[in-house]
């Protein structure tokens, strides 16, 4: 039987089906749907809602068994309140498993049992700055964070793999558990075992977490070609991963 899981990602969005997509296993079938919801369409959160609810709507007619409203920032940016609304919302939209990409991050650092760590995104400082105190009132130490400032989607697209090992590298910290890498419109697979390789430290990003998140949601044990250290741990139950 196959399964089927659902995406929503913003319209500017190029990076989902051509590096996350493109991973997912045998006997499992990804469906995307697309909101008009950055740059200059951006809106708060709570003006965001219903238009999730009215796409993990459009997700649940194709039978997706899981359904991830999977955009970083939007997700983070208005704390885990915000977080909590959008998980909300994917769900009243008739979603059998509901998740963000902050909660598959969550959840990918309470399985890999990491604390301390390393923030890497193509975002402005305010963006990185909202970020990161998601993840410090989430209980994590964001021992440093770096935003690059690349300028929207079409930047963070256009940028190669290997920047972002480059500045990972560079970022490298003896006490991290773990480097977070963000952000769904940026590529990252082909470099996520080197640098693991090479930090001896597991690398989380976000189309790897919402991926390993989806996959362990819908029972899937396999992890074809994914890269990286998480594909080697279970997934905690989510109370657990709440509260970690």
């Amino acid at each position: 039987m196959t399964a089927r899981l659902g995406l929503i990602i913003p319209s500017s969005n190029r990076m989902v089906e051509q590096e996350m997509v493109r991973y997912v296993p045998a006997g499992v079938q990804a469906h995307v749907a697309r909101l008009r919801m950055s740059g200059r369409h951006h809106v708060p959160l709570a003006d965001l809602l219903p238009r999730i609810e009215e796409a993990a709507r459009t997700l649940t007619d194709a039978r997706c068994d899981v359904i991830a409203f999977h955009c970083t920032a939007a997700s983070t940016e208005a704390g885990l309140e915000g977080e909590e609304r959008a998980l909300e919302a994917v769900a009243r939209g008739g979603a059998p498993q509901a998740t963000t990409t902050a909660t598959a991050i969550r959840r990918a650092f309470a399985a890999l049992g990491a604390r301390r760590i390393v923030l890497i995104t193509p975002y402005d400082a305010a963006t990185t700055e909202h970020e990161t105190a998601f993840l410090r009132t989430a209980g994590y130490d964001v021992l440093s964070a770096t935003g690059f400032n690349l300028g929207g989607s079409d930047q963070f697209c256009a940028t190669p793999a290997l920047f972002w090992r480059d500045r990972t590298i560079a970022a490298a910290r003896a006490d991290a558990d773990a480097y977070l890498i963000s952000c769904a419109n940026i590529a990252t697979f082909a470099v996520i075992a080197e640098l693991e390789q090479e930090l001896d430290r597991a690398v989380v990003t976000s189309n790897q977490a919402v991926l390993w998140d989806a996959l362990r949601r819908l029972g899937c044990a396999e992890r074809g070609a994914c890269p990286g250290r998480l594909f080697d741990v279970a997934a905690v139950p989510a109370r657990m991963a709440s509260h970690a």
